[in-house]
């Protein structure tokens, strides 16, 4: 399938996700080269590549925690601003979970996921409360909600880190290597709240190495290599007849253990 087919699958959709010529260095390392992408709502993209390949940077761009040197983003018809409130505004509606969780170590699990919506939303902290629950038990771990971030498990802390984005309403969720850092038997409950994220709508880019859940939930791959988009296509295009010697390549790798 090329980009033009998969623009057209999804042209009856809003564009949520809009990067138009993106340009991105460091130093002298160009790790992201003239990006065109064009993710509509409630499209799941999964993003695969080798390590350096920009990935993680393309993810963190989208909510300028990288600034970018060329090009213009934006999210859900709005421009990331450079900077501001106005920026600080647009990246509430943009959910990001990361390798590490980033939870508030002197905060109970409850505080952590209702901090935001009450400093940045403004909401009640009654209703914030009630939301904060719903969703620990939305990601299966309501009973963990008085203890503290260092008494959970790794798993349960990135599921802890998830209910924390959705408490924000986002509008799309940013995934960045969300399991990377967990033990093999704690990465697939994780990973089932991400599908039944996918499962209910929720506009994602995830960036991974686990394959299981790029072929099971994605609507679409995204290859990277080199800091270039080489593949764009659906999960069983890319995992049965890619196109560039980079993903078979990467593939037989990967897939070769």
């Amino acid at each position: 399938m090329t980009q033009g087919e998969i623009t057209g699958t999804i042209a009856g959709a809003r564009s949520m996700i809009s990067m138009k010529r993106v340009n991105k260095h460091f130093g002298d390392l160009h790790v992201l080269r003239d990006i065109d992408l064009e993710i509509a709502t409630g499209q799941v993209v999964v993003m695969l590549g080798p390590s350096g390949s920009g990935k993680s940077t393309l993810c963190r761009t989208i909510n300028r925690l990288e600034p970018v040197d060329e090009g213009t983003i934006a999210i859900d018809g709005v421009p990331v601003p450079a900077e501001g409130r106005a920026l600080a505004r647009l990246r509430s509606d943009v959910g990001m979970v990361f390798q590490s969780f980033n939870l508030f170590a002197h905060k109970t699990v409850l505080e952590n996921v209702m901090l935001a919506p009450v400093k940045v939303r403004r909401i009640d902290r009654t209703k914030a409360k009630e939301r904060a629950l719903a969703l620990l038990e939305r990601v299966g771990i309501r009973e963990q909600a008085e203890k503290y971030p260092a008494q959970l498990s790794g798993g349960q802390q990135q599921r802890v880190a998830i209910a924390r984005s959705l408490a924000m309403d986002p509008k799309v969720m940013l995934f960045d290597e969300p399991t990377s850092a967990l033990d093999p038997e704690m990465v697939n409950e994780v990973l089932d709240v991400m599908v039944n994220l996918a499962k209910e709508g929720m506009t994602m880019i995830v960036v991974t190495h686990e394959m299981g859940f790029a072929r099971k939930a994605a609507d679409r791959i995204i290859f990277m290599a080199d800091g270039s988009i080489l593949e764009d296509t659906d999960p069983e295009t890319f995992f049965t007849a890619p196109t560039s010697d980079r993903a078979k390549d990467f593939l037989a790798k990967i897939l070769g253990h």
